[in-house]
């Protein structure tokens, strides 16, 4: 992967510390240099894993210097001492670089149920304040893995009155891919300056079009979390709130979350192909997520993609149940150009010739027109193979 340009004032390190039982990297840190105002979204299930009872609270208080990420354990559903190991990674953090407790994040993906020793960390930390370094993010992204295939990073430029900041994104996942996140971490740091109450509104919508319009399997983790950090290190770039330069950030936001969210699904555990279900001619957004999140997360429909199917009679009864009030009589459905049903009817064997070639590709956009009105969602979505069986059968082993 091309190296990516980091932000100014911030550094990156990682390490393998032995959490693992492959001995690859399973501990990063990343430390913002000013201290940084910062923002979070978390997991909505109501099973919610040491790592996010410690740092949610810090991440409400809106400041944060640094983020200790491990792979390979989850510290989920550790009780007390799951707890107070998460607290100890944070003070350890935090006295290697002589900052307050409250400044440290803690964040862990990996096997649920099994305590997370501390030893690894007693020794290791260390190690990472010292070897930090302001062009190895792509060495946090990549301790981060656990059945990712591939380290997921994003970066884009912004400018304000002439000056400019970047905004840089890490995040993990592959599998228990499912909106209100999944077994998903997000990092998004930026040198421009936002305040926290910034940071705070702008986040929410740009994780509900991205990280929360994906699924691979349907199964919401109990991890998740996506932090954001702006430490104003780029000279002159502050942004005010509701400014035309603030609206700008949010759609650059969105655009590095967007195309992380892509990658997890494009590495979907087993996956072979990233398809965006597209709904248009709703009568309101809400109608439009629905339709799309049904057709998105159905078995059926998944796996006759795998099988290259253009079923489109699966399609339209995903369709069907989403549980809003519509028109099958109405309905066009498409792969990518390609109009395999009309009006809710079949187009017909040579059209499907056709549809069955779209289903072929590594990505295509599946649309459905309802014709009640002009809003539109989309959400992405993998195939499902053989192989996601094989990799979940045997995760723990």
């Amino acid at each position: 992967m091309e190296q990516l340009i980091s932000p100014q004032g911030y550094g990156y390190a990682a390490t393998a510390a032995g959490i693992k039982k492959d001995g690859t990297a399973d501990l990063g840190l990343i430390v913002s240099e000013p201290p940084a105002n910062c923002a979070g979204v978390f997991t909505r299930n109501q099973v919610v894993a040491a790592p996010l009872q410690v740092t949610k609270p810090r991440v409400a208080r809106g400041r944060c210097q640094a983020i200790l990420v491990n792979s390979g354990n989850a510290n989920a559903c550790t009780g007390q001492e799951g707890l107070k190991t998460a607290e100890n990674c944070a003070a350890l953090t935090a006295r290697a670089l002589e900052v307050s407790p409250e400044l440290v994040a803690v964040a862990s993906t990996g096997v649920i149920g099994q305590l997370l020793p501390i030893g690894p960390f007693d020794s290791a930390v260390s190690e990472l304040v010292a070897g930090l370094d302001g062009q190895a993010a792509i060495r946090v992204a990549e301790a981060m893995m656990t059945t990712d295939s591939f380290a997921k990073l994003s970066s884009v430029d912004g400018e304000v009155a002439g000056n400019s900041y970047r905004i840089l994104g890490l995040a993990k996942g592959a599998g228990m891919i499912h909106p209100d996140m999944a077994t998903m971490l997000g990092f998004v740091v930026t040198d421009a300056g936002l305040d926290a109450e910034q940071l705070q509104r702008l986040l929410p919508p740009a994780v509900d079009e991205s990280f929360n319009s994906i699924t691979v399997d349907g199964d919401t983790s109990t991890n998740d979390m996506v932090l954001l950090l702006a430490n104003g290190a780029a000279e002159g770039a502050e942004i005010l709130p509701h400014s035309a330069e603030e609206k700008a950030f949010a759609a650059k936001l969105h655009q590095v979350l967007l195309d992380l969210a892509k990658m997890i699904v494009r590495d979907g555990e087993g996956a072979t192909k990233l398809v965006e279900i597209r709904v248009v001619g709703a009568r309101d957004h809400a109608q439009a997520r629905v339709v799309a999140k049904s057709v998105a997360t159905s078995s059926l429909v998944k796996t006759a993609f795998f099988g290259e199917d253009a079923n489109w009679g699966r399609i339209i009864a995903a369709v069907g149940y989403a549980g809003t009030a519509l028109d099958p009589e109405q309905i066009d459905i498409l792969f990518d150009d390609i109009m395999v049903a009309r009006a809710g009817l079949y187009a017909g064997l040579q059209i499907e010739e056709s549809a069955t070639e779209v289903l072929r590709k590594k990505e295509f956009c599946v649309t459905i027109d309802l014709h009640l009105g002009d809003d539109s969602a989309s959400y992405f979505t993998s195939d499902l193979t053989y192989d996601y069986i094989k990799i979940n059968a045997d995760y723990r082993t």
